[in-house]
């Protein structure tokens, strides 16, 4: 029982540490990535930028 949990602790441990990278660090492209900026209007004015 006491190797299941520890087992346990590092699972979670690692995904947290791999969520913490993901949100601060490092943004791979299946995640959403770069978004896009809308215009501002009809004409590209480059106002957006």
């Amino acid at each position: 029982m006491e190797v299941l949990q520890e087992i346990l602790v590092f699972i979670t441990f690692f995904i947290a540490t791999g969520y913490l990278i993901t949100k601060f660090v490092w943004k791979p492209a299946f995640l959403g990535g770069k978004k896009k900026a809308g215009s501002c209007g009809v004409s590209d004015c480059g106002c957006g930028d």
